[in-house]
């Protein structure tokens, strides 16, 4: 396998490693969701709520916002469109943006969509941390992908790609663009792939 082959496998591999920490949960569906507000607005006649210094938290997921409006406190289906300083800390990754919308289905996370100049993810791992950037990232914890729209870019400290729009796949561990895209090496010792042998 060729060294820019075990590098692309490597930058794959780190970004499988975030989704599945968020998805690889099935018992966070039924820990309670906290919700804090410095002030909030129930207006149950239209169906429409409203927080300012908002944090949510379930497990070791939060979202943190100034402002927030939801259709509901039924988090087993509601939606919620967050705005100014937007913050989602999930295990090992996070999301940061200056608006989001975010839609909870059986009692979690099924996706967010957050947008920024630029909107901003990370995922922090003891040997290796992984970047990426774009005005928009769409995050679908239910079908395992990571999108990332307009300039967007990715990078494992070694290996970046930017482009238009890159789409991650956590089921089949695949960085797709069906645009142009580039990639950049940075030199040094190829990623290892396998671990060393014990004496």
């Amino acid at each position: 396998m060729s060294v820019d082959a075990l590098r692309l496998k490597a930058f794959a591999a780190a970004f499988l490693a975030t989704a599945a920490a968020a998805a690889a949960a099935p018992e966070r569906e039924q820990l309670p969701v906290q919700v804090e507000a410095r002030s909030s607005d129930f207006d149950y006649q239209n169906g429409v709520l409203k927080f300012e210094a908002i944090t949510i938290t379930q497990g070791a997921i939060k979202i943190t916002a100034e402002r927030a409006v939801a259709n509901g406190l039924d988090f087993k289906d509601s939606s919620w469109e967050f705005s100014g300083t937007v913050r989602i800390t999930m295990p090992d990754s996070a999301l940061a943006s200056d608006s989001a919308r975010v839609k909870f289905s059986a009692g979690e996370i099924a996706s967010a969509a957050v947008a920024g100049e630029p909107a901003t993810f990370e995922q922090r791992r003891k040997d290796q941390e992984a970047q990426g950037h774009a005005k928009r990232i769409d995050y679908d914890l239910k079908r395992g992908t990571v999108e990332f729209a307009g300039d967007a870019w990715l990078s494992d400290g070694k290996t970046e790609l930017t482009g238009e729009t890159l789409v991650y796949s956590t089921t089949n561990q695949r960085v797709v663009s069906r645009e142009p895209v580039v990639i950049t090496i940075q030199p040094g010792e190829a990623p290892q792939t396998k671990p060393k042998p014990q004496p």
